[in-house]
């Protein structure tokens, strides 16, 4: 299982190297378009999603590692945090990048408007 868990982790790893290369390069091909700013937009919300999808595999690397290899108290507190920590991080990303909270996000749309009534002047 100590394969497994390495395993995740280098897929955690490339997903956030790689994916922050990518990012990195579309924004560069974004500034020689001339638009700097859409540029830099974009170059920051898919290094965000980069970095919540790598933190995403990590957590499952410490989770394998944890209830498979060492199993002990300590290691069980040290996820535990670890967990915390990490998902405090997603959290904060997923606000940055969304721009709202994640609960409050179908309420940001366009409401529908209200019907008009029989004598309020509309009609």
């Amino acid at each position: 299982m100590e394969w497994v868990v390495r395993g995740f982790e280098i897929a955690g790893v490339a997903i956030l190297v790689g994916g922050s290369l990518v990012a990195f390069v579309s924004a560069a091909l974004g500034l020689r378009r001339g638009d700097g700013r859409a540029a830099y937009q974009h170059a920051r919300q898919e290094v965000g999603r980069a970095i919540l999808l790598g933190l995403q595999v990590l957590i499952i690397a410490d989770i394998v590692l944890t209830i498979t290899v060492d199993r002990t108290f300590d290691s069980a507190l040290t996820l535990g945090l670890i967990v915390l920590v990490r998902t405090f991080l997603s959290f904060s990303l997923e606000i940055e990048l969304e721009g709202t909270l994640p609960w409050r996000r179908g309420s940001t749309g366009k409401r529908p408007e209200k019907p008009a009534s029989v004598g309020d002047g509309s009609g």
